[in-house]
């Protein structure tokens, strides 16, 4: 049988830790950390000497205050840095949690990505997301 303190301390910590999570989902992580991952694969047959630099960008679930104009803006001006050969953009433009205030309609996403730029072109899908 536990006791009504170690019950109370159990939900403590328990929101404590909920409460953490989510201000690092919510907070940090969108805000403060654009995550850049970098692979260098070889595929067979490949010609020798060819490079070629790709970036990859997918999910902005483009809505404030957690994804909002500016946000879109710093991703595209990394991505530009990166001077990529190729853009592939992977879909689920739109918001889809229930934290969005402000949705960014579709054509302010789009002027904005169409800044991203590569010499052998920006290509796109449509995200599950974006079908729903």
């Amino acid at each position: 049988m536990m006791s009504r303190r170690g019950l109370l301390a159990g939900l403590g910590a328990t929101m404590a830790t909920g409460t953490g999570g989510a201000a690092y989902a919510l907070g940090v992580e969108p805000y403060l950390r654009l995550a850049v991952e970098r692979h260098a694969f070889l595929p067979s047959n490949w010609p020798a000497g060819l490079r070629l630099r790709v970036v990859v960008l997918a999910d902005l679930h483009a809505g404030a205050p957690v994804m909002d104009e500016a946000r879109i803006e710093q991703i595209v001006a990394a991505a530009n840095a990166l001077r990529p050969d190729l853009i592939l953009l992977l879909g689920d433009y739109g918001p889809s949690t229930r934290y969005v205030t402000r949705e960014i309609p579709h054509e302010d996403v789009a002027r904005r990505l169409g800044s991203l730029r590569a010499p052998l072109g920006v290509h796109a899908v449509l995200g599950n997301h974006d079908w729903w």
